[in-house]
């Protein structure tokens, strides 16, 4: 099964969260599609036709996976996840978010609206959400 982990990675905590995520995810026998590794330029700033041949690698991927797992955490989603789900969602793909962050963006739920609404399901720990991966392959 291909994953596409999508997630904030512009500081040295996200993207150490992400290759664990990655790791934790291959260990189960995923194969795990990760920007910040298997397309983005390692030091910016990125040259027009750099960015160009990163956003087309990274829609190729995800229109070659068969899940979108989304780092959630923080106050609110980061903006390139958030079109990230958004674009998976609208072409039908599942997507899992993980949000481990225990903060809420009120009353109503633990992430935006949007986000919410065209997520697959919300897991809150790196544990629930290798159960919820293994249900999708059933």
């Amino acid at each position: 099964m291909k994953v596409y982990l999508a997630g904030p990675l512009f500081s040295e905590a996200e993207r150490e969260f992400n290759e664990r995520l990655r790791a934790l995810l291959e260990r189960d026998g995923y194969d795990v599609f990760l920007p910040q590794e298997d397309s983005n330029e390692k030091t910016p700033p990125h040259h027009q036709r750099e960015r160009e041949k990163i956003f087309k690698e990274n829609l190729r991927a995800i229109d070659e996976c068969d899940v979108v797992v989304a780092v959630l955490d923080g106050a609110d989603a980061d903006s390139g996840t958030a079109w990230e789900i958004g674009y998976a969602s609208a072409i039908g793909k599942p997507v899992i978010g993980l949000k481990t962050d225990f903060r809420t963006l009120g009353p109503e739920g633990r992430v935006n609206l949007m986000i919410e609404e065209s997520i697959t399901g919300l897991c809150t720990t790196t544990d629930e959400l290798m159960e919820r991966m293994r249900e999708l392959q059933r």
